[in-house]
């Protein structure tokens, strides 16, 4: 396989993971935002890997000792616009190297990708310890005719979500479980299932350290299920689980700190990854 066709076959999916990957821990989830908060979490994540999984889920080396590396910036935003409904917005920024041990050595690519808008709206709660909200999200490419930076399609997603807070011991805890549907418009745009769900407890009674696990997933399924290409068109049908441990620290009622890291589990047609990532959260209150 060519290093420019093992580099965009391995590249479109770690685009699809960094969508997944920048906010789950704090953002993702049932827990309503407090009308007229805007939270603003600009991140970064960095991306490794040397091996994958094939069509059939059979691990192997990149060809020609290739190893891939990507790095990505994004800025996320939500706002609460009243009790019941909350705007979100996510904007991702990469650059990505693939380098193999025969010539060309090394190729890489960079910019904007999908731009992801949306509109959050809070279904329910029980006893205010409990919560139900609903996500309508729009896709929207920010570049033409780059294969390396995704499918160049316009889609939409709609993901219901559930969480909550509890006790474990004595420990402060709490969870969040989503599980949305996508769907990329045009010729053989696949259609997505992603899943993540989220559990952590607080290490101190005033919440300034919390830990967490976060188990994620995406399976794509499209018409077109070619994959010797590897060109993003042929890369529409894969899978993953990623299982992903955070930390994260309040420095004060307005700021904090998230580190996450993250290990694929299993796979198909997808890159055997880990992942890191660096994420602040500021919170301002505008009533």
């Amino acid at each position: 396989m060519s290093l420019l066709k093992s580099f965009t076959k391995t590249l479109f999916f770690v685009l699809i993971l960094f969508i997944t990957f920048q906010s789950k821990t704090f953002a993702d989830g049932g827990f309503p935002v407090r009308p007229g908060r805007l939270l603003i979490s600009p991140s970064v994540s960095y991306f490794f890997a040397s091996s994958q999984w094939d069509s059939t889920g059979t691990k192997k080396p990149f060809p020609n000792g290739g190893k891939y590396t990507s790095i990505s910036a994004t800025l996320y935003a939500e706002y609460g616009i009243n009790r019941k409904f909350a705007v979100v917005a996510s904007l991702p920024f990469v650059y990505n190297q693939f380098t193999e041990n025969i010539d060309p050595r090394s190729t890489s690519s960079s910019g904007l990708t999908d731009l992801e808008t949306g509109l959050r709206y809070y279904l329910a709660n029980i006893d205010f310890i409990y919560y139900f909200s609903l996500q309508a999200t729009a896709i929207t490419p920010l570049y033409s005719n780059n294969a390396a930076l995704g499918y160049g399609q316009e889609g939409a997603e709609f993901k219901p979500a559930f969480s909550g807070s509890g006790y474990l011991g004595s420990l402060h805890s709490y969870f969040n479980a989503a599980d949305g549907v996508r769907k990329y418009f045009g010729a053989n745009g696949p259609i997505q299932n992603r899943f993540n769900a989220t559990y952590g407890v607080s290490l101190d009674d005033l919440y300034m350290n919390q830990v967490s696990l976060t188990l994620t997933g995406i399976n794509s399924w499209s018409n077109d299920k070619s994959f010797v290409s590897g060109v993003p068109e042929t890369n529409r049908n894969f899978s993953f689980l990623e299982l992903s441990a955070s930390y994260g620290h309040s420095f004060n009622d307005e700021v904090s700190l998230f580190l996450t890291g993250g290990q694929f589990l299993t796979g198909r047609n997808t890159g055997v990854g880990t992942a890191i990532s660096l994420a602040f959260v500021y919170r301002l209150d505008y009533r």
